[in-house]
Formats: C-alpha cells, sequence, structure tokens
C-alpha cells in the first residue's frame, strides 16, 4: 500500500516541486525531442499529447515528435524510453498504467521509481459510462437491472488491462454487485471503435473521447464518474453515476515524465504559457480540466 501511494505521488508532482539544477554544459536542446505515447492515436493520452506538443516545441526551438508505441497497456512505449539514453530527447506521456501496471506485471521491464522523474501535471477528467444505441438502458440504474437480469452476459470494451476503462468498469462491477465482462482491446481508440460499431454495447471512455459521439448520438451517455455534471456535455442527457446508480468518483490524470537527468527540468515552466492554456481550455470544452501545476 505504501509503495501505490508513493508511486501515485510521484506521477502527480509537477516539475515546481522537483530540484533540478540550473547549470547545463550544452545548449539544450539541440535537436528534435521524441515525445512517446504509450498508447496508440485517437485516446485521451494522445490527443492532450498533440495539443501539448506544438507548443512545447514553440518554447524549445526544437521539434517536438509524437512517437506512438502502443501495447500491453503502456508498457511497451514505457519501457522504450526507459531504455532510451537518459539525454532529456526522449520524453514519455503517460496515465493510470504508470501507477497501475507495476502490480500488474512481473517482472516488470522498467523502474517507475527510478527511470524516471515528473515534469508536468497537463490535465485530469472524468470517464464517461456510455452504451450503443441498440442497448436498452438510458441511465445507470436501468443498466444494472439489465446486468443483474443476465450475469456475465454483456460485455465492455476496455483499453488493456488496469487501464483507466478497465478500473472503471470494474469498480462499476465491485460498487454496482453485477458482472459485466471486459473485452481487452490495443488502446482506447480501438476500445472505442467497438462500441461505435455495436461489436461490444459498453464501455467507459474519457469525456474528450466520448463528447463527440454522444452529441452525434452514435452513443448514449449514461454517467460520469466525476463530481458534478459536466458542461461538456447536453444538459439533461444523463445523471451523475454517484446519483443514477452507485457511488463512484474518479479521474483520469495525464502526465509528460523524463530521465533522471537535470535539464529536463526546464521543460515544466516552459510547456506554460498563453498558447498552452488556450490549447488546455480547448481540451476543457471537451471535458478535461488542465493540470493546475
Amino acid at each position: 500500500m505504501k509503495k501505490i501511494i508513493f508511486i501515485a505521488v510521484f506521477f502527480a508532482a509537477a516539475i515546481s516541486a522537483a530540484p533540478f539544477a540550473a547549470a547545463q554544459t550544452e545548449v539544450y536542446p539541440a535537436r528534435p525531442v521524441r515525445l512517446i505515447v504509450a498508447f496508440p492515436p485517437g485516446g485521451s493520452v494522445d490527443v492532450v499529447a498533440r495539443l501539448v506538443a506544438p507548443r512545447l516545441s514553440e518554447s524549445l526551438g526544437q521539434p517536438v515528435i509524437i512517437d506512438n508505441r502502443s501495447g500491453a497497456s503502456g508498457n511497451i512505449g514505457t519501457e522504450l524510453a526507459a531504455r532510451a539514453r537518459p539525454d532529456g530527447y526522449t520524453l514519455l506521456i503517460h496515465t493510470i498504467p504508470f501507477v497501475a501496471n507495476v502490480h500488474l506485471y512481473s517482472p516488470m521491464p522498467y523502474d517507475a521509481l527510478n527511470d524516471f522523474v515528473p515534469i508536468a501535471l497537463l490535465s485530469s477528467s472524468p470517464s464517461v459510462l456510455v452504451v450503443h444505441p441498440a442497448v436498452p438502458a438510458r441511465s445507470v440504474g436501468e443498466l444494472l437491472r439489465l446486468a443483474k437480469s443476465k450475469p456475465g452476459a454483456l460485455n465492455y470494451s476496455a483499453a488493456g488491462a488496469g487501464t483507466n476503462p478497465h478500473i472503471a468498469g470494474e469498480l462499476l462491477n465491485m460498487l454496482g454487485g453485477v458482472d459485466i465482462v471486459a473485452v481487452q482491446y490495443k488502446g482506447g481508440g480501438p476500445a472505442l471503435v467497438a462500441v461505435l460499431s455495436g461489436e461490444i454495447g459498453i464501455t467507459f471512455p474519457n469525456i474528450s473521447e466520448a463528447v463527440p459521439h454522444v452529441n452525434s448520438k452514435r452513443l448514449r451517455a449514461l454517467g460520469v464518474t466525476g463530481a458534478r455534471r459536466s458542461a461538456a456535455l447536453p444538459a439533461g442527457a444523463f445523471g451523475e453515476v454517484r446519483s443514477n446508480g452507485p457511488g463512484c468518483h474518479r479521474e483520469l490524470s495525464r502526465g509528460i515524465l523524463g530521465p533522471p537527468e537535470k535539464r529536463v527540468g526546464k521543460m515544466g515552466p516552459r510547456h506554460q504559457g498563453k498558447t498552452h492554456a488556450r490549447r488546455m481550455t480547448a481540451l476543457g470544452r471537451t471535458g478535461a480540466r488542465p493540470g493546475s501545476r
């Protein structure tokens, strides 16, 4: 338990809390910087990376190249970042599996505590419980009653073991006393596509992924895992998971990490500014909340 808490605090810390030295031996960066996204295109982590990268590139004076390396719930991309030369030219953007995978996989191909330092907390946002329009449920309560009438018959799509949709789905199972079976996909994008196509009936995307499909009525929103209703979703479309069903309050955070190399410290302050704020405000209109540090 102490290890879980320590890793979580480590991940959530912003660069302002890290003791980086100012001395440098060379101008940095002198060439393009790679930003590894440990998940496939189309998911919320990828969306945030693509909003942040242009501002970071502008402030550093070098291209920031996004490199999607998905698989094993983020372990493949994270291992690649851990094994890269620790010179500040390979960074990583990550989320919940950075913490969860330590307790799901053994042996781990990297050391979460010693191979990385936190650079910036970028954003946090709730998940949305959505269903395909063919699912006969218009509230969390109706979905729970349907699931209880058909134990093990309903499926939800997840982005891999220990990912945001997986944890949200299992929380609903636990708190609602139901058995909705997880079907794992290789990332949030594929998991969402499975529900859009009708292959799977239920999923728990991040709110930024869900909004356009809820607005176009390709998906039906039943509940949100945040503490309050989100202005990004249609008024009256649904009630909170907390009020329509079991209490389930959780949010997904995304942050940038780098090697334990002193000069990456400048990334933290540099990712702030008016341009970054405008991009994060745009993301905020989809329900995400910019990182406060």
